[in-house]
């Protein structure tokens, strides 16, 4: 019997490794000279952060320590999702930065259809919001990975279950 390998391509982050680049991010805001008295507050939800503050200005430099202390993790900062900041009262702004977890059905089928048509010699299934790439040989499989790295998605993607 012919032996297959396979993999599954995912997007996710580590959500302890958020929490803590968000506790990074409410100490520096504490004291950042700047930043000190803004009142500003970072609430981190299971599918976003709000953060709410005094001007835009200083919403700007939230969102600039965010992306700093999310790198600095090693989070992708595709996983953070912008909404436009909205006027709340006291003269404050608030702005909803949804996370991205999960391939889209539309995102799936896209990449699924890069693959077949690429690399013959590879079968690939949605299953839910992740994808199973399989293949009888580990270099297709490696190829189908730098294939799916090439693509410039809006979610990062990451290989699991290698084997």
């Amino acid at each position: 019997m012919a032996e297959s390998f396979s993999f599954d391509v995912v997007s996710d982050f580590d959500r302890q490794e958020l929490v803590n680049a968000i506790d990074q991010v409410r100490r520096d805001v504490s004291t950042r000279y700047d930043l000190k008295d803004s009142a500003t507050e970072i609430e981190l939800d299971d599918n976003a952060i709000t953060i709410t503050t005094a001007s835009d200005m200083t919403l700007q430099a939230v969102e600039d320590i965010l992306r700093q202390k999310a790198t600095k993790r090693n989070l992708s900062l595709k996983i953070f999702d912008f909404q436009p900041a909205q006027p709340v009262g006291g003269n404050r702004v608030q702005q909803l930065v949804k996370l991205r977890r999960g391939l889209s059905q539309e995102l799936a089928k896209t990449l699924s259809k890069t693959v077949r048509d690429n690399l013959k010699k590879v079968t690939v299934a949605i299953q839910g919001e992740s994808l199973r790439v399989t293949g009888k040989s580990k270099d297709d499989l490696q190829q189908a990975i730098q294939l799916l790295k090439a693509q410039d998605v809006e979610v990062p993607l990451q290989f699991e279950n290698y084997r």
